[in-house]
């Protein structure tokens, strides 16, 4: 029998989930645009700052998911760290070149002490966000929901990336992001609707019922990378593996989308053809968790890879608005709804009790190594890209439609991975 969830639970899920997607969309798409217009970043330092985000963000998971596992907490951790997560946020103001030449008068570039700088606080950022949605909100949502309805509870998680990008892209419109004061804005509106949220916590967020784990700390952090692990639960670590190549698939364009859409479209508008798409894909990632509750993984994630991969084609070889829009539909299609049915999948072969201190491996596998890989493979095929010179003398790369090219291949490698799995678990029935 389905197991009803209350109002509240959904409230928090919408509001967590959506203010900390928005929150990770301003770090993993616009820190780039921020570096690349305020310090002239490279390819380079976009991969990594990705990087470093990519580790910091794991860790955390590991450690803070364990410890949550321990004392037998998720509310104090979700909501401790939503509030510093908006402070963290907020410090970002004070990065600014005029800032950063009073306060480091010897140095030889403020662009670079600028690049550097972003590096490090994205860091502390991370460690506060991961600490709040990575490790503590999905280890709550996980405790919350069962096997009966984490498929409609994923579909929502799932589409809020997109809703996010819709909300900041829409936001930011009122912004000229070539000047520094709009930066300023952009930080203290979004650290301080984080904190808020975290504030807001306090009172609605309902505790899920577990127990403390009472394995020592320790053991309790290394849990979800010993092999005794992975030999006890081989599916649960198959779908985890298969995930890690599914978001390097995303990884590699991504940290560039936008900058593709401004710099080598040279589409100024770019949220208006955005906009439709990310809605629709927002509706249909919101019923494709419900799919898969009906459905199963195999059905359900086949057509995400499907629309995924069609995605990529059509981003590789036209550069129309129209093409462009259905291009870009078919592959936020595809990344949300394959968020959503590889998430419920771990989800539902995650050992009750266990799930803080899995959500290191999770994370290790969503965010470290796509975050490390992904990148690295897009600054490797944008190599040899245009470069341009600014108003104001400097270089710039332009990135190109071959980061559409190396993701497809990428995706085109998981198809495979899971049709032969299909196909094996085919012929063991017979």
């Amino acid at each position: 029998m389905k197991k009803h969830l209350s109002s509240k639970f959904w409230i928090t899920l919408t509001l967590f989930s959506l203010i900390g997607q928005v929150a990770w969309v301003v770090e993993n798409m616009y820190f780039n645009v921020f570096i690349y217009k305020m310090f002239n970043a490279s390819a380079g330092d976009i991969s990594a700052m990705v990087a470093a985000s990519a580790v910091a963000a794991t860790l955390t998971a590991v450690f803070i998911g364990a410890l949550s596992d321990k004392i037998g907490k998720r509310k104090i951790f979700m909501c401790g760290g939503y509030i510093l997560w908006g402070i963290s946020i907020l410090c970002f103001i004070l990065i600014r070149e005029d800032v950063i030449s009073a306060v480091f008068p010897m140095a030889v570039s403020a662009a670079s002490v600028g690049v550097s700088l972003v590096i490090i606080l994205d860091c502390i950022m991370t460690f506060f966000g991961s600490s709040a949605n990575d490790a503590a909100f999905n280890a709550w949502l996980t405790d919350s929901t069962d096997e009966t309805n984490r498929g409609a509870a994923e579909g929502i998680n799932a589409m809020m990336p997109l809703v996010a990008i819709l909300a900041v892209f829409g936001g930011f419109m009122m912004f000229d992001l070539d000047r520094a004061e709009s930066w300023t804005y952009i930080f203290a509106i979004i650290g301080i609707i984080v904190t808020a949220v975290g504030i807001i916590g306090l009172f609605i967020i309902k505790e899920p019922d577990i127990a403390p784990v009472k394995e020592g700390y320790f053991k309790t952090v290394i849990y979800g990378f010993l092999p005794s692990s992975i030999k006890k639960y081989p599916s649960l670590y198959f779908y985890l593996a298969s995930f890690i190549i599914f978001n390097i698939s995303i990884q590699i364009f991504m940290p560039y989308l936008i900058l593709y859409y401004e710099v080598s479209l040279g589409m100024k508008n770019y949220v208006f053809v955005m906009a439709p798409a990310i809605i629709l894909a927002s509706v249909l990632t919101a019923l494709w968790g419900k799919v898969y509750d009906k459905k199963g993984f195999s059905m359900s994630a086949a057509w995400s890879l499907i629309w995924l991969s069609l995605g990529y084609i059509l981003l590789f070889f036209f550069r129309s608005t129209a093409l462009v829009f259905i291009g870009s539909l078919l592959m936020m299609c595809g990344y949300l709804s394959g968020m959503a049915v590889f998430g419920a999948k771990i989800r539902d072969l995650t050992p009750k009790g266990k799930s803080g201190m899995l959500q290191g491996i999770r994370i290790f596998s969503q965010v470290l190594v796509p975050g490390v890989v992904g990148p690295f493979i897009g600054k490797t095929v944008l190599a040899g890209a245009e470069k341009i010179i600014g108003n104001d003398g400097t270089e710039s790369f332009v990135p190109n439609a071959n980061i559409f090219a190396a993701a497809f291949i990428v995706a085109a490698v998981l198809a495979l991975l899971l049709a032969v799995k299909a196909l094996f678990r085919s012929r063991i029935k017979k």
